[in-house]
Order: structure tokens, then sequence, then C-alpha cells
């Protein structure tokens, strides 16, 4: 993820316009939104010193500098956490094998289980699926899929039938990048995540233009439509939960209003579900 920081920085600079700022516009400008020397004098450091820092040459930069700085680029509390995470990335040493799979406690999927009557599934490093209950299955199909393809941008951007299967798929698209990037900036050493970016650049050009735009935004709770080819359209509200004893882990569950179309139709599907094979996990 080399470059990272930069690219975070210019993209942000690029949608500010002076007038935003309090600066006068002086004729015509080459590249859009702010230069870096205003940005330098509005966050209070020398031009030198922020070149420094989109050069990924700043490793001691203080918090105060970094906050000036998302100030002056009107970053929100998602954009600002995740400039504190790319200009200080936590390297570990003699990490150069990918990390093994990892593995849900059983008391999370004894967790899942339990809830009968609510889809759930868990989320790991690069948005992979690890875990799920019966009503997560039978909603999200997972259990059907091989284990290297269970991976939510891998599907969104891979999987021929996601615009069906999503009505509003330009805005799953966004959101799954928004949120892959984040995972990205934790994690800047990771292999795998570098080959899943690379396999989806190169087979998506929708995922390359979405994932140039440098979006970050968390997935912690919305509603997401789902055009289901047994239960029919689910309006699906969902939570998410993070593990306590794993940050990178993070359970997803759809919590639709009780007694409504869309909770009336997940009765239907549990029921269905419940005639096919067990799934496995």
């Amino acid at each position: 993820m080399d470059g990272e920081l930069g690219d975070f920085l210019r993209s942000r600079r690029a949608r500010i316009q002076p007038e935003e700022v309090g600066l006068a516009s002086h004729g015509r400008r080459r590249v859009p939104g702010l230069r870096r020397e205003e940005v330098a004098q509005l966050a209070g450091v020398s031009v030198d010193y922020y070149i420094r820092l989109e050069q990924g040459r700043g490793p001691s930069v203080s918090d105060a500098v970094l906050d000036a700085v998302a100030r002056v680029l009107c970053l929100d509390e998602t954009e600002h956490a995740y400039l504190l995470t790319v200009a200080r990335p936590h390297k570990k040493a003699g990490t150069t094998r990918p990390p093994a799979r990892p593995r849900v406690r059983p008391g999370v999927q004894l967790l899942l289980d339990g809830m009968e009557r609510t889809p759930a599934f868990v989320l790991g490093r690069r948005m992979d699926v690890l875990a799920w209950n019966a009503l997560g299955d039978a909603v999200n199909g997972f259990s059907a899929l091989a284990p290297a393809e269970r991976n939510i941008p891998r599907q969104v951007f891979l999987d021929p039938a996601a615009a069906g299967f999503y009505p509003d798929w330009a805005a799953v698209a966004a959101q799954t990048v928004a949120n892959l990037r984040i995972d990205a900036g934790r994690h800047p050493d990771d292999p795998r995540m570098a080959a899943l970016v690379g396999e989806l650049s190169l087979k998506s050009e929708d995922f390359r233009r979405l994932w140039a735009d440098h979006e970050v935004r968390e997935c912690a709770f919305g509603t997401k439509r789902i055009q289901h080819p047994v239960a029919g359209l689910l309006t699906l509200p969902y939570e998410t939960l993070t593990v306590p004893t794993d940050p990178d882990q993070t359970i997803v569950a759809y919590t639709p209003e009780p007694g409504s179309e869309t909770a009336e139709r997940l009765t239907l599907l549990g029921s269905w579900k419940a005639t096919t094979a067990p799934t496995t996990h």
C-alpha cells in the first residue's frame, strides 16, 4: 500500500475549493482544489514539511499537525481517523508469510446460531466471510461458495449476478470499497489485501474507478436492499458489532422491523432453509 498517504491527501485536496477555506482564487488553476502550499499555510506548517508528509517521509508527525491538516481538508470523523492510521502505520517485522485463515471462536458461532430469526454473519479482514447462521446463509448463500470466494468485495464486483442481487448496486459498491480501504490502511503490509486489490483492479473497471477515489467510510449501520431469488425483495436494516477479543472480526446482523413485509419473508425463507441440507462453516 505504498504511497497511500500521499494519494489520500492529494485526493482530499482536490475536492476543496479555495473559497471554501477563505482563500481568494486568482485565475485558472492547473489542478483542481487546494495547492500544497495553501494547505501548509492554513495548517500552520512549512511547505517543505507538508510536502514531506505527502511523500510519506514524516513518520514522527504529531497529532497536532495531522489534526490541523484534517481541519483544513474538512475531513469527517472517519477520514480523520484514517489519516492518523496511514500517517503512522504499525509495521510488524518478520511477517513475510500470509497469516493463517482466522478462526471464529465457538462461542461466537453459538451466538450466531442462537439468533434464529436474525440473518447474521461474521466478517474478518478484507471483508472475508468467516461464519454465519442458517438464516444469514439463506439470504446470502455463503455455503454454496468455495472458501476462497467468501469475500464481500469479490462477490460485489466479480459475481455477474451481483447487479441483480443488489437493486442499489452502485451504492453498495461504493460503500464496499470505502470500507475496504479503511481495512487496507490498518494493515498496510497485508499481502492478501494487496492481492485482492490487484485482482479486483484488473478484473473490474468499476472497482478500479472507485478505488482511485480514495473514499473511506465505515459500514457501522445502515440499510441494504436485496432481491432474493426465493424470498423476493428484502429491505434489511443492519447493525455491526466488533468482537471484543478480535477487533478484526465484525458481526453483521440484519434487523428488519418485526411484523414488516421483510420480516415475514425472512420467516418463510427460514422455513424453506430448514428443508434443505445443513450448512457447514
